[in-house]
């Protein structure tokens, strides 16, 4: 902006155009001399939920499929309790993403047996999670939209515990960084306590650091 003031602040015919990109300018040094918003060192905190009778979600002999023909998955056999790591790796269309519904219940098997515990909760992250926020609004505010019946003094210290403090709480959403966002998105689909976290590509727009605060949570989780 300011190489097109210079080169077109004497043009008559650009002038208009000149003074309002200078008064942009203006506006932007007027943002710059505030003070810095120090981004915290990061860390993340899975709260912990409380235990319930295992299993949590299971599969036995399971076929899964979209419609009533061909299965895309056959025999699937799967067992989760509170001890259970799995890591669903493999290309596009292998039937990651189908696994999963069928394991939530989002989706039904076509044979065999599933079992999902009818008081699990589940916080569920998907590379599109930030989607659905909207940026206009802070990551408190994002949480009053999402629970209006809850002070929003409480959500402070939750979304602090994924770095997010001060006011970094209080800024834009379209003002954070894609690991600032990707941390708000943490801290919502934790805010419930779930019993099992899927985690789809979560370190996507993390940094080094807070991809090593995420492994270590997971550890403690």
């Amino acid at each position: 902006m300011q190489s097109f003031v210079n080169r077109f602040k004497a043009n008559a015919k650009l002038t208009t155009l000149a003074q309002s990109r200078m008064k942009a300018i203006d506006k932007i040094k007027e943002r710059m001399t505030d003070a810095p918003i120090v981004d915290p060192s990061c860390r993340f905190e899975f709260p912990t939920p409380e235990k319930i009778s295992p299993p949590l979600m299971k599969m036995d002999e399971a076929f899964i499929g979209y419609h009533a023909g061909t299965p895309i998955l056959r025999n699937v056999n799967m067992l989760v309790d509170f001890d259970t790591r799995i890591a669903l790796v493999g290309p596009n269309g292998a039937g990651k993403s189908t696994i999963v519904k069928a394991l939530m219940g989002e989706l039904e098997v076509q044979a065999g047996y599933r079992f999902l515990h009818q008081r699990v909760r589940v916080g569920v992250f998907t590379q599109h999670h930030v989607d659905a926020f909207d940026l206009r609004f802070s990551a408190i505010e994002q949480f009053m939209k999402k629970y209006p019946e809850i002070h929003r003094d409480l959500f402070r210290p939750h979304l602090g515990s994924f770095g997010i403090s001060g006011e970094l709480a209080l800024r834009p959403m379209y003002l954070l960084s894609g690991g600032q966002k990707s941390r708000v998105s943490f801290a919502m689909i934790t805010w419930d306590h779930p019993h099992i976290l899927m985690l789809d590509e979560p370190t996507n727009h993390l940094d080094f650091d807070a991809i090593n605060a995420l492994i270590e949570a997971l550890k403690l989780y």
